[in-house]
């Protein structure tokens, strides 16, 4: 028997990835589902063998008979879920971005707290293989002290085919890929102080920004340049994957296309492959992402088992979206936005 059980509100684009990363766990089972949506309910209960099916969390809920909930809805409706997991005290994951507003994503973290039960973000760009890479090699201190860095995703991919509802929102590229990109500067470089960003719209048919340029100042010293585009028309598209440079007091690190980390110090420059692993049930290009899914998830069980925090933690993720937030009021007022003045 499965030692956890689980279950799943929001059964749209990007949860059969989660259904399909649940199921690989030898000890997880997905027990009950909910949408409100009948017929993703059914699609994604008969392809993964779910017979609790519900329109309604409150029902599901009160029913029980799960160890934790994986909320994959979109982003307004997380915090009347993950205040309804707190108030059932059933440790809870929750999709980004985190919240409509960093003051509902503090909230969050509060509720999550009070009740005692874990809260972790779904913030898998981190868990990528080739990021992963690039982290190993900064702590092997092989290219010495960081004091440059970019974090790149630039492409012409349509996203807006598998996720229509892009399109409309007035917020688009940072609040929904920029996000991860500000996430992995954290990852490889700590936390910010202070956020200088601009932003443009290039696509006439979308209502939000799909160009994004943002600098910022890390508390170690660091510079690191983020940014992001789904307006770039190159010879070959890179989708998904995310470029990384790295300036070090004793040598440098790039990451670049195809997954190839190249790193220059002084005992010479190498050259490798650090390339995701196509799981069975995933597809190019997108694998790279999927494996992240299965990754962040295994990590989420490892920690539920351990009684540790996940690192992608509520409160860890606050200072992810605070740099959301500060993007969005730089860009407005022409600005640095400080950190501090969000996070207090």
């Amino acid at each position: 028997m499965a030692r956890f059980k689980g279950a799943l509100i929001g059964c749209g684009f990007f949860a059969v990835n989660q259904m399909h990363g649940w199921r690989d766990l030898a000890d997880v089972e997905i027990v009950a589902i909910c949408d409100r949506d009948p017929e993703r309910l059914k699609i994604v209960g008969d392809q993964f063998g779910v017979a609790r099916r519900y329109a309604s969390a409150d029902e599901m809920f009160s029913d029980g008979g799960f160890d934790f909930v994986d909320i994959a809805t979109t982003v307004g409706s997380h915090r009347a879920l993950v205040e309804l997991a707190a108030r059932h005290k059933v440790p809870a994951i929750c999709q980004k971005p985190f919240a409509p507003t960093l003051a509902d994503a503090k909230a969050m973290v509060a509720a999550a707290e009070a009740a005692g039960i874990p809260l972790m973000i779904h913030e898998n760009f981190r868990w990528q293989t080739p990021i992963l890479a690039v982290r190993q090699v900064l702590d092997s201190g092989a290219i010495g002290a960081p004091f440059w860095g970019r974090v790149s995703f630039r492409s012409g991919f349509d996203v807006f085919s598998g996720q229509p509802y892009l399109a409309k929102g007035k917020r688009f590229i940072i609040e929904d890929l920029g996000i991860h990109s500000l996430d992995i500067a954290r990852f490889l470089f700590g936390d910010a102080t202070r956020m200088t960003a601009r932003t443009r719209r290039i696509n006439p048919a979308i209502a939000g920004e799909d160009v994004a340029t943002m600098l910022l100042d890390h508390e170690g010293g660091v510079t690191s340049i983020v940014d992001v585009s789904y307006a770039t028309r190159l010879p070959e598209e890179p989708f998904p994957e995310t470029f990384v440079e790295i300036d070090g007091d004793r040598g440098t690190l790039r990451l670049g296309k195809d997954y190839r980390l190249t790193v220059h110090s002084p005992d010479g420059t190498t050259q490798s492959t650090v390339a995701p692993s196509l799981l069975p049930w995933a597809s190019r290009p997108w694998h790279n992402i999927q494996e992240s899914v299965a990754l962040i998830q295994r990590h989420w069980i490892e920690r539920l088992a351990a009684g540790r925090e996940p690192d992608t933690s509520g409160r860890d993720n606050l200072k992810t979206f605070a740099l959301v937030e500060a993007a969005y009021l730089s860009a407005e007022r022409g600005e640095t936005v400080s950190l501090g003045e969000l996070l207090a």
